[in-house]
């Protein structure tokens, strides 16, 4: 073990959070995620961005990328990689548009990087009190709860007019963070939230559909849908437990998948899993460590249809819950 990993352990300690337990972490784990952090931590541009030549100065892929290394206990001036967030936070807040729109290079839709982007603001501020970071924390909130549409969700383009679970979940995920850390999020924005996400759930299989009007469950879709509803503050009800019913006949398998969603959705599972706790939690992450880990590349890290960065970002993230460093990973 390193001396950066028992730093972690023993500030989870002081924060008086749980530490990890017998089942979670195991030396595998341990020397996957500092070889990933190593591999992720060279990648960085010089701007402080992450993505690679095809996804370069992505907001998302770098806020993922910083929180990766925040679940590690890294933070601005705090451990080994404190340099790559601080590079990374810079990135972000130079990013930050009058509107509080957080885009750099999204060709696949601003309010999906806005999203990660703001859950890194909102998470750092939260564990930081960065004044550098309040004002645009709330400028990005305020979008957020100014573009829900009608239905109560969010859509690709920063506009209140379509709205699906995938985009969705994203916002929901950095409101959250958001009020953690202190900044208000109007409950009705919440409450409607809430309502849309359950009219996306399929009462036949327990799944999500991607949009109202869509039809059929998604692995991916439904791991996000389950989040949603747990980080809009519902915690028990029979459309979580038919959401996880739903997400256990897609447990891990021990093969990772080339879709391009494959992160994406265990990405949210994981944390559906680790929010139901009990069994569910016990189940699941031992299976995920491992499929994760078997699939590890002899430099680091984890290829996607999204570029290494975003793969090996979000591979760190799954692996490193356990940690529950990050205030929005602790129950």
């Amino acid at each position: 073990m390193t001396t950066q990993t028992l730093q972690a352990q023993d500030t989870t300690t002081d924060l008086g959070i749980t530490p990890p337990n017998f089942a979670e972490v195991n030396d595998a784990m341990r020397n996957g995620v500092e070889r990933g952090l190593a591999s992720l931590a060279q990648s960085q541009a010089e701007d402080g961005s992450f993505g690679g030549d095809r996804y370069g100065k992505h907001v998302a892929i770098t806020a993922l990328a910083c929180l990766a290394f925040m679940a590690d206990g890294n933070l601005p001036g705090r451990g080994l990689y404190s340099e790559n967030v601080s590079k990374g936070l810079d990135f972000i807040l130079a990013n930050v548009q009058e509107t509080g729109l957080i885009s750099a290079n999204s060709p696949h839709g601003p309010m999906y990087g806005h999203g990660f982007a703001t859950l890194f603001l909102g998470e750092i501020y939260g564990m930081t009190g960065d004044n550098r970071v309040r004002e645009s924390l709330i400028k990005a909130t305020r979008l957020i709860v100014d573009n829900q549409n009608h239905e109560g969700g969010w859509r690709y383009q920063p506009v209140p007019v379509e709205a699906d679970v995938s985009v969705t979940i994203c916002q929901i995920m950095a409101l959250r963070s958001a009020r953690n850390a202190g900044i208000h999020v109007p409950k009705a924005t919440i409450d409607r939230a809430i309502l849309y996400v359950r009219q996306c759930q399929n009462p036949q299989d327990g799944g999500f559909r991607y949009m109202l009007n869509t039809v059929g469950s998604a692995f991916p879709r439904s791991a996000a849908g389950v989040a949603s509803l747990y980080y809009a503050g519902v915690y028990q009800d029979d459309a979580l437990q038919k959401g996880l019913d739903y997400l256990l006949r897609q447990r891990p398998r021990g093969n990772v998948s080339s879709t391009p969603h494959y992160y994406y959705g265990h990405y949210y599972a994981v944390q559906a899993m680790f929010l139901a706790g009990g069994n569910y939690w016990k189940d699941w992450y031992p299976s995920i460590r491992d499929e994760l880990l078997n699939k590890q590349s002899t430099a680091g890290t984890w290829n996607s249809s999204y570029g290494t960065d975003y793969g090996t970002a979000m591979a760190l993230l799954v692996l490193q819950i356990p940690n529950r460093l990050l205030p929005i990973f602790q129950r």
